[in-house]
């Protein structure tokens, strides 16, 4: 049995802000979509909330029109504010509840041989169960198996995703092969505790048997990412996670599951406080990379260049399946590595880092089952 997690990074359809060649040119785009998205949600709208609202407004393009480069204004009921013809425009609801509306993030076509280069390393890799991590929704990814990896002559049986709290539209979710049936699942996109919600998508567990019949639960997360809000924000919503996550896993193991596996991005190293739930104090799970018959081919990371510090996709095993471990690997072929994308073997159709199918290596182990 071959068990797998890889980010997809969206499959047809990305958040413009998201689309970009760095992470850095889309993220003032995001910060100020959060902060007027928790702006309109106050009850009632001081003179400075006013302000601010119109400074965001300014800055994503959408003072003067409902649209603009990367967002909607979407308004249903009421109004938001009024633009005179002649004048600026002016905020007239006083709270939340004058008006019924939100801001929506504009999305375009990821590139096609992108989109191809995706699923030559989802056939590349072969696995039995597949972890998605970035993915749109559940008819993108049967979209995705049905007209695209079909071509590559591997697809997959069982396709499932829940919906999970990001509106980007990137999801978790998971694919298995012929004869690994997903035979319940259990969404998380409702966990909460004192501070708010816990998962930015979802962390949902998915009960899948084998050809023998034992149950694996596969637990999917996408962490809380570095580059969105400040550092401490950051790690203190990971850390909640990671210990959610903990917690669900402990639970099940105390129910009697064996074999576990706890897979995806969790954006933060090995050596991590946010991570500390999942990979010390105490926990049992360890991470694939960890055995002696893993190949990291020299690098240890799996985002972009394979630093060390770039270790943050993660496939965790159960003892019982850890001690079935038979190798695993990284699957790099479809990541353009360095500036000129020759720090290892690519396809041939990635002739530039737009091509790549993501700046994230596929993780996988193969388990002796």
């Amino acid at each position: 049995m071959r068990i797998a997690t890889f980010n997809v990074e969206n499959l047809f359809n990305r958040a413009k802000a998201l689309n970009h060649e760095t992470w850095a040119e889309g993220k003032p785009v995001l910060e100020s979509y959060a902060r007027l998205s928790k702006l309109f949600e106050k009850e009632r709208y001081s003179a400075a909330d006013k302000r601010a609202m119109m400074d965001e407004l300014d800055f994503l393009g959408i003072k003067k029109s409902d649209e603009g480069d990367y967002v909607w204004l979407r308004r249903s009921r009421g109004a938001l504010l009024k633009r005179p013809r002649s004048g600026p425009p002016v905020i007239i609801a006083e709270g939340r509840g004058d008006w019924i509306g939100w801001l929506e993030l504009k999305t375009e076509i990821v590139n096609e041989t992108a989109i191809r280069n995706t699923a030559r390393v989802i056939a590349d890799v072969k696995a039995d169960i597949l972890a998605v991590v970035e993915a749109e929704n559940r008819p993108a990814l049967t979209r995705f198996n049905d007209d695209v990896l079909a071509e590559t002559g591997f697809t997959y049986d069982g396709i499932m995703l829940i919906d999970g709290n990001d509106e980007r539209g990137i999801d978790v979710g998971l694919l298995t092969r012929r004869n690994f049936i997903i035979e319940s699942m259990r969404s998380h996109v409702e966990d909460a505790d004192a501070d708010g919600t816990i998962f930015s998508r979802d962390c949902p567990e998915y009960f899948v048997t084998a050809p023998g019949g034992e149950t694996v639960l596969v637990i999917v997360s996408h962490l809380k990412s570095k580059g969105f809000g400040s550092q401490q924000s950051s790690d203190k919503k990971r850390k909640r996670q990671a210990r959610r996550i903990r917690k669900i896993y402990d639970a099940r193991r105390a129910e009697g599951f064996e074999f576990v596996a706890v897979a995806g991005d969790f954006n933060d190293t090995p050596d991590s406080t946010p991570l500390a739930p999942l990979l010390k104090e105490g926990s049992d799970l360890k991470d694939i990379s960890e055995h002696p018959a893993f190949d990291d081919d020299g690098r240890p990371g799996t985002y972009k260049n394979g630093t060390k510090g770039s270790k943050i996709d993660y496939v965790l095993l159960s003892p019982a399946l850890f001690s079935r471990v038979k190798g695993g690997a990284y699957q790099r072929t479809g990541v353009w590595g360095g500036k000129n994308g020759d720090l290892w073997p690519v396809y041939d159709t990635m002739t530039r880092d737009i091509h790549a199918a993501s700046d994230h290596a596929a993780v996988w182990a193969d388990i002796d089952f």
